[in-house]
């Protein structure tokens, strides 16, 4: 498909696309599925008939059977609206749309990334993203550096500019960036703390759902290699508050890895047993039961902190604080812990183990 230009701001998505020859003479409907991969038929045709969808140099709305030919442009709008909404028991979630900036200068931004924040434009996920954000805000290109889970919060970086992305993306690769997360999770077991967790990590063909990211043992020619160091800052009989210290970037390394502990994350809809709820929750059918499984609208895993050679090769440390959500939790579920003494505890943690 021939890309003219993509526009994105916080409020409205702009695409413009040439048919190409191959297309020519393909229905209106047919042509938009293969940009709207993420939206079903019936969606598609209310956008058709919403006016969302322009046909360039031909009177609009149009009819989805109408065709189109080589050459012609067609452009998506595509407004915010209700997309990008987070419900939780049937109430509407109230999300944080500002990050707080944690450092900045000529070349980079670190911030702290609120959740339900992607880190780019996915999917249907366009409008509430940090490259989004910071676009409108400074009025140029933001480049993606490396990226967490749209659930996930915490420590980000960006780049101002290519050679400046690429520069900070390279330590990453060169295994020169130390990370430190901050999770709540369930108490299946009982693990002894400290302990390095080394399952291999992969996937395998036809599981449902296809993201769901398997653990094999560490000897196994299955998956790829992965570690993950675990420490613990408190534990009851139902659950562990600790810090996770990924070696390696395998997506869901640290969930997968804590699950297969006995451990899994409160909130995790795809390793808490049984990976039908989070289906249920992606179409829209979650049961009371499955919200009282899970206790909190998303996975409990926050980037808390990054150390790489930054700036002139000098190692620096970019904390975040434990997010609003996460204190409310602690506070409502485990009484005996003071949450500025167990901030103060992981700082010293990650100040010694980073």
């Amino acid at each position: 498909m021939g890309e003219v230009y993509k526009k994105f701001s916080t409020e409205v998505f702009e695409a413009l696309y040439q048919v190409e020859e191959e297309q020519s003479g393909q229905r209106l409907d047919q042509f938009c599925a293969e940009f709207l991969a993420s939206f079903s038929r019936q969606a598609i045709k209310r956008k058709i008939a919403r006016g969302e969808v322009q046909i360039l140099e031909r009177p609009f709305p149009h009819k989805p059977s109408v065709k189109v030919y080589e050459g012609e442009q067609i452009k998506f709008t595509t407004p915010r609206g209700e997309l990008e909404d987070e419900y939780w028991r049937g109430e509407l979630l109230k999300l944080e749309f500002d990050p707080e900036i944690l450092f900045e200068d000529e070349d980079i931004i670190v911030i702290s990334k609120p959740s339900y924040m992607t880190t780019h434009p996915s999917g249907k996920h366009l409008f509430n993203c940090a490259t989004v954000y910071f676009e409108q805000k400074l009025g140029h290109t933001i480049h993606s550096i490396h990226r967490l889970d749209r659930e996930t919060s915490g420590v980000l970086t960006l780049g101002k500019s290519p050679k400046a992305a690429s520069k900070v993306t390279s330590l990453f690769e060169q295994n020169k960036v130390s990370k430190c997360y901050f999770f709540i999770a369930h108490k299946n077991e009982n693990t002894p703390f400290p302990f390095t967790a080394n399952e291999r990590m992969g996937s395998l063909d036809d599981f449902i759902p296809r993201l769901f990211v398997h653990c094999f043992d560490e000897n196994s020619n299955q998956g790829k290699s992965a570690q993950t160091h675990f420490k613990s800052l408190y534990e009851n009989d139902e659950y562990i508050l600790g810090l996770a210290f990924p070696k390696t970037g395998r997506q869901h390394q640290i969930r997968a890895h804590a699950a297969t502990h006995g451990f899994p994350l409160i909130g995790d809809k795809l390793y808490n047993g049984d990976p039908k709820v989070f289906m249920r929750f992606k179409d829209g059918v979650a049961t009371e039961a499955d919200h009282d499984l899970m206790d909190i609208s998303r996975h409990a895993l926050h980037a808390m902190a990054l150390k790489f050679p930054y700036p002139q090769n000098k190692d620096s440390i970019f904390k975040s604080k434990i997010p609003a959500d996460f204190k409310n939790w602690i506070k409502k579920n485990i009484k005996d812990i003071d949450i500025n003494s167990l901030e103060k505890k992981m700082f010293k943690l990650i100040d010694e183990s980073l």
